[in-house]
């Protein structure tokens, strides 16, 4: 009988840094590539955008590709996340991971079927069960951002954006940014 090797995360520090990321969901292996340069330049104009509005209203931080070990089977690293001052200080470890849900998190998709399956199925349901409040699934080949909020146990759809559209979120009081300047 065949045995899947259930993957931990100590099991990560001995993998090669050869530009891969490497993530465990329920205990299994997830490797890609490194991202597009469009997935990047995404990622670069939300950062800059919600840093500005971070800093100017002081409630808490955005940071991309962290870290976050929900538990030993669960360890993945999204693209960007918005954690509020007080859930950062409770959910930060001393080796400077995430062992909590942010509040906001961001996924760019990258091109491929599973790797869109893994981010709209797989680290939705993840993030829904660990408690993340809201879910931006930005698609920069479509050039438009699908917004998922927290439904009692799940993150339900409830608005996609397209180009003439101005990304809002009731996490982040007064902070919005135009979908077509995110895609140009």
């Amino acid at each position: 009988m065949y045995q899947s090797t259930r993957w931990k995360s100590a099991d990560l520090e001995l993998l090669p840094d050869n530009g891969n990321r490497y993530e465990i969901i329920d205990g299994e292996l997830i490797v890609t590539r490194a991202p597009h340069w469009n997935h990047q330049k995404v990622i670069t104009k939300l950062i800059r955008s919600l840093s500005n509005w971070s800093i100017q209203n002081n409630l808490g931080e955005v940071v991309t590709t962290p870290g976050l070990i929900f538990t030993d089977d669960d360890n993945v690293i999204p693209d960007l996340v918005w954690i509020s001052s007080d859930r950062l200080a409770r959910m930060l470890d001393e080796s400077g991971h995430l062992v909590g849900a942010p509040e906001l998190v961001v996924e760019v998709l990258s091109a491929g079927s599973d790797n869109e399956r893994r981010d709209r199925e797989v680290k939705r349901k993840l993030y829904a069960v660990r408690g993340v409040q809201e879910y931006w699934i930005v698609d920069w080949h479509r050039q438009q951002i699908e917004i998922f909020r927290r439904n009692s146990q799940s993150l339900a759809l409830v608005s996609t954006l397209f180009a003439n559209d101005v990304l809002t979120s009731p996490l982040l009081p007064d902070f919005q940014q135009s979908v077509a300047e995110i895609f140009s």
